[in-house]
């Protein structure tokens, strides 16, 4: 993590390839004792909240980091506040930093509103005669008029809020972050929230905000990243990322109705399924065409056949680096076979418009019986779009008794020197 001066000016914010861990405790003791005596509650897990991140934020640029509860994108602002550290990777960050990060965080609750002004004023890099130059304008803001002399733990939500916000406003910062503190006062002050945001915007101020109310970020923002499962989604204009977002959303409200009202034997049945295809749907693999060497369909072929499979693609959302796969299975699910183009060394592939890939298996040599193929679609670094386990089936035929998976070329050699096939 680094407060670079030196970045290349066009960016305010740069995370490079981050990645952050948590412990997650399934039962923590909390005295000594315990812990010595229910070692087993002491166990966790390490949970990737975010894996191998990467972004750029250009100067003056206001951004919405969107996403379910547990994501990671209240975790990715916190990393740019410098309240975290990443595990991996690095963030850069050009210019003066504000946040509003959560409601009263550098607050002391017994000390009035105004000695928390210059208390949290110097934490963003205040001098006593800079604040003493604003008061007025942080006062005025938060509108706390006869309350601004009492402690802050005599103060409402709505309060912490606004003098947290009139502070964090009034700093001059190159970079703004905001998690959800707008969720929190009367209508009237949010309007005036949105009318200063925007005020910033416009001198040139980088926002990032993260909300679940997509209404806010669309007011403010130009820029929306989907953050799901860890992982960058979707990045671009904030109402085409909302409608893919909440098309998303409206699918998991429909699945879990759907789980809801199914037995335990129903529910069983549909996980197996659904653990046969997976993937972020950018494009979907529609059709599988299988054919002879000369073209003739069929799923029936004997030992050492010539086997060509045509895979047709849909694209939702262009992709680039995409990665065609092929993997084949025995109906126990052992994995007899799978490449891919990366495998094979092919160049990248960039999705725009729907298509299909070939793949020939010039001499396929599985002995009899049947088996599953499947396809697959994915980019980067083996981030999965559409992984279909079962996407067909093929079975073979011999009249050649071999024993095992496959037919492998041989020969045999005798001592008198003759060697038989």
């Amino acid at each position: 993590m680094a407060e670079n001066e030196n970045i290349n000016s066009e960016y305010a914010i740069r995370v490079k390839n981050v990645t952050k861990q948590f412990k997650v405790y399934y039962d923590k003791g909390s005295s000594l004792k315990e812990r010595m005596i229910f070692r087993g509650r002491n166990r966790y897990e390490n949970r990737t909240v975010l894996d191998g991140i990467s972004l750029d934020i250009r100067k003056g640029d206001a951004v919405g980091l969107v996403g379910h509860n547990g994501c990671g994108k209240s975790t990715l602002l916190k990393l740019m506040t410098r309240i975290l550290y990443p595990d991996s990777g690095e963030i850069e960050v050009q210019g003066r930093v504000s946040s509003l990060i959560e409601l009263g965080a550098g607050f002391h609750p017994d000390m009035s509103g105004r000695e928390n002004i210059y208390t949290n004023a110097s934490i963003f890099g205040l001098s006593k005669k800079e604040i003493d130059s604003r008061l007025d304008d942080i006062i005025a803001f938060s509108e706390l008029g006869e309350f601004i002399d009492n402690p802050v733990r005599t103060y409402s939500s709505g309060m912490y809020m606004r003098l947290a916000f009139s502070v964090a406003i009034n700093v001059d910062a190159d970079v703004l972050l905001i998690d959800e503190i707008l969720a929190v006062g009367d209508a009237n002050f949010q309007s005036k929230c949105f009318a200063k945001l925007q005020e910033i915007k416009a001198n040139g101020t980088t926002i990032v905000i993260v909300s679940h109310s997509l209404k806010q970020i669309e007011q403010i923002c130009n820029r929306s990243i989907w953050i799901h499962g860890g992982k960058i989604r979707s990045d671009g204009v904030p109402n085409d990322v909302h409608m893919d977002y909440l098309d998303y959303m409206s699918e998991v409200r429909k699945t879990n109705a759907l789980l809801s009202s199914m037995t335990e034997e129903q529910k069983a049945a549909y996980d197996k399924e659904k653990k046969l295809r997976w993937g972020n749907g950018d494009a979907t693999i529609e059709t599988v065409k299988v054919t002879d060497k000369q073209g003739k369909e069929g799923n029936l072929f004997e030992v050492g056949a010539e086997i060509h499979f045509r895979v047709g693609y849909k694209v939702n959302k262009p992709i680039d680096d995409a990665v065609f796969g092929i993997g084949i299975f025995r109906p126990d699910g052992l994995n007899v076979y799978g490449t891919n183009t990366r495998i094979d060394g092919f160049k990248r592939f960039d999705l725009k418009e729907d298509g299909y890939f070939d793949i020939v298996l010039p001499k396929y040599s599985l002995l009899p019986s049947k088996y599953i193929v499947g396809f697959s679609i994915e980019y980067g670094e083996g981030i999965p779009v559409d992984y279909w386990k079962t996407a067909c089936e093929i079975e073979t035929f011999t009249n050649i008794s071999d024993i095992g998976t496959i037919r492998l070329d041989h020969d045999w050699g005798f001592s008198d020197g003759e060697i038989k096939k």
